[in-house]
């Protein structure tokens, strides 16, 4: 009962200081209906107040009613129909929106794809340009630059210094020693009697394998005594295999770099590298080191008489160095990047192959484009004859070998084989062409008696690189893995 007794004292307390006549309370309660019940127990069992202990009944009870409002619906709302349409608004409400949405959604996907590639293609521009610009300010240190137009607009000669008084009449000798003694008695020169014959060749088989192997070697030079084999892998190491005690007997640095082309200069060993550098090596002890290409030297060339060397590079130049100083002789600009290089017997032509599938003739002294033959692809190989009119070349992928005939700038033989051709190289007669590839090794004859082509030998060792041994006895293949195979007669 204290509990109630509380509670209703809390009530009257309350409408006693909001009532403006707090006498009005004394004979009276005023409770809402809901604590009704309980003070009528309360007033049945004792009959008083519980706060002022005096005398009360339950007719001196106020009861207070709180009427309730309730607000109206919408008069739109008030039935089904009214209600359909709202809910349809608001659905068309929200499709649209999620329309909208995704549409911006779409077009700012696009303009940040927009915004990637353009930045994309910013920092690829800007990474060329800068490669670019290292690689001329590279090219141009210490080059001036000669007065005058460019040979048929193909070629620029750069370098002042260009070929010494020596050089030239070292070239001009040559020449003339050819024109003299080998010129005018080549049709009639016989082939020598110890030379390898067409029956010879059919018996060629592989002998014997190098043990030393050099990974991704791709260059292999015979030197001029046929006694021993140079070539490079990519890891920048060369190895001289020697042919008679058939091993590796030395074994060459020239660094990190990937060796791309080896040939020997008497007994110096000259090898070029990717980083642009050409090392000459005499006897197991680094010479020299000559530079002057911006860009990897791709191929290399030694001259007849044994004092020029030739390079050719990414750069799209041809260079001649002076072997008897070591020095820069000079530079030819050309129009293409070049790969492959070859001095023509007499001395007097210098042929390029470049990327653009042209074989670019230049004249030796002066530098000028003396004849261009275009090819079906990017040149690979290329290699005269010693007869002095014929010149082989192959282009990347293909599984054709063209016989150029100088004199008539054009086309005289194909020879097709069965798989990509990697390296071609004429024997010192003229009549045997090797040619080598991913497929095996192939050699063709040409007879000068019936003007016939055929082919003596045809053999499954893989070859990306090819040289011939002494008296053309002996084919040496170079295979993608770095070994040296041997064929010879049984």
């Amino acid at each position: 009962m204290s509990f109630v007794s509380f509670m209703h004292k809390l009530i009257i307390e309350s409408l006693r200081r909001s009532s403006p006549s707090p006498s009005s309370f004394e004979k009276k309660w005023c409770v809402c209906a809901l604590c009704k019940r309980l003070i009528e127990a309360y007033l049945a069992e004792n009959g008083r107040d519980p706060v002022t202990d005096e005398e009360l009944s339950a007719d001196d009870l106020v009861e207070l009613k709180a009427s309730k409002v309730v607000r109206p619906r919408p008069p739109t709302l008030t039935s089904i129909p009214s209600l359909l349409s709202v809910f349809q608004n608001e659905w068309d409400a929200l499709a649209l929106e999620s329309y909208t949405l995704r549409q911006q959604l779409t077009q700012t996907r696009q303009e940040l794809s927009t915004a990637l590639y353009q930045n994309d293609a910013a920092v690829r521009v800007i990474a060329r340009l800068s490669r670019e610009r290292d690689e001329a300010r590279q090219a141009l240190s210490g080059v001036s630059i000669h007065g005058g137009p460019a040979t048929n607009g193909d070629a620029m000669q750069i370098d002042s210094p260009g070929l010494s008084d020596d050089a030239i009449a070292k070239i001009e000798a040559t020449q003339e020693r050819y024109e003299a003694i080998l010129s005018k008695t080549r049709r009639k020169r016989p082939v020598p009697a110890e030379w390898v014959d067409a029956d010879a060749l059919n018996s060629f088989t592989p002998s014997e394998q190098s043990k030393a192997s050099y990974t991704g070697a791709r260059s292999l030079a015979v030197n001029a005594t046929c006694d021993a084999v140079l070539l490079g892998g990519r890891e920048g190491k060369i190895g001289v295999y020697s042919i008679s005690q058939h091993t590796v007997t030395e074994e060459l640095n020239v660094g990190p770099a990937r060796v791309t082309d080896t040939l020997w200069a008497g007994t110096r060993a000259i090898v070029s590298t990717s980083s642009g550098y050409i090392k000459i090596f005499d006897h197991g002890q680094e010479i020299a080191t000559l530079s002057g290409h911006a860009g990897e030297v791709t191929a290399l060339a030694v001259h007849p008489s044994g004092d020029i060397l030739a390079s050719v590079g990414v750069d799209k130049s041809y260079i001649f160095y002076d072997l008897t100083s070591n020095t820069v002789a000079t530079q030819v600009l050309t129009d293409a990047a070049l790969t492959a290089a070859e001095f023509h017997p007499d001395g007097h032509l210098f042929a390029a192959g470049g990327v653009d599938g042209q074989i670019k003739v230049y004249d030796v002294k002066t530098g000028a484009n003396a004849a261009n033959f275009d090819s079906t692809g990017p040149i690979i190989a290329i290699s005269f004859s010693e007869n002095g009119t014929w010149l082989a070349s192959a282009a990347k992928g293909s599984t054709a070998v063209s016989i150029w005939d100088l004199r008539k700038a054009a086309v005289i033989h194909t020879i097709e084989i069965a798989s990509p051709i990697s390296a071609i190289q004429w024997e010192f007669t003229g009549q045997f062409l090797a040619i080598g590839g991913s497929g095996g090794l192939v050699v063709q004859q040409f007879s000068k008696s019936t003007k016939e082509w055929s082919e003596p030998l045809k053999n499954a060792v893989p070859s990306v690189a090819v040289g011939w041994g002494r008296n053309a006895r002996a084919i040496f293949c170079l295979d993608a893995q770095g070994f040296i195979s041997t064929l010879k007669a049984e």
